[in-house]
């Protein structure tokens, strides 16, 4: 996948002026725009499914203008491996939340999300070849992304970060991707008890950092 821009040309017949605030005027300008980008990515792919979506149909969700897309991204892909990223980065934000409290409250509600997701609902009842190639971990950036992700969770729980604890996790989770479960809270609390051995307290491992 390329995540890579159009070079811009900028033309300036004077010097630039500095306004006060203009920067960040700009700056959360093309937050804004980016955030729709990312949603209408998603919403893209629910409606016409991963592979069918287009750029038109992204910038048309997103309420931009088809250049406008273009100068964020050039191809789809590079659209989906950044919502991929804006998605795994907000859910791991409020898993570490819950996990302060208890880690099974996390480890439910990172499940629900991933397995009501419509984007991945669709691509899981349409594109299986997709849905492959999503719930096979690799060593690419995004599982990397996942696997921190997860770490944090068991830090803010008082967890040991063990690569195989970490790697636990990471594969219960990507059972949501292929099906939602209604058990999933009941499965959250046993894995939470095996992390956890002793209900009460940190289960200390070799690896915790």
């Amino acid at each position: 996948m390329s995540s890579s821009q159009p070079v811009s040309s900028h033309y300036a017949s004077a010097a630039p002026i500095h306004e006060r605030g203009l920067h960040s005027r700009a700056g959360n300008a093309m937050a804004r725009t980016r955030a729709a980008v990312l949603d209408g990515a998603a919403r893209a792919v629910e409606k016409h499914g991963a592979r069918k979506a287009t750029m038109a149909d992204i910038a048309s969700l997103a309420g931009i203008a088809k250049g406008t897309l273009y100068n964020h991204f050039r191809a789809k892909e590079a659209v989906y491996g950044a919502a991929l990223e804006a998605g795994i980065k907000s859910l791991a934000a409020e898993c570490v939340a819950a996990a302060r409290d208890d880690l099974a409250d996390a480890l439910s509600l990172a499940a629900d999300r991933i397995g009501t997701h419509p984007a991945i609902r669709r691509i899981a009842a349409d594109e299986p070849m997709v849905l492959a190639s999503l719930v096979t971990p690799t060593d690419m950036p995004l599982w990397g992304l996942a696997r921190s992700a997860v770490r944090d969770v068991l830090i803010a729980a008082g967890v040991a970060t063990s690569a195989a604890s970490i790697d636990l996790v990471v594969r219960w989770l990507t059972t949501y991707l292929v099906a939602p479960a209604a058990e999933a809270s009941d499965q959250a609390g046993l894995l939470a008890a095996a992390l956890l051995p002793d209900g009460d307290g940190p289960a200390w491992q070799d690896g915790h950092q």
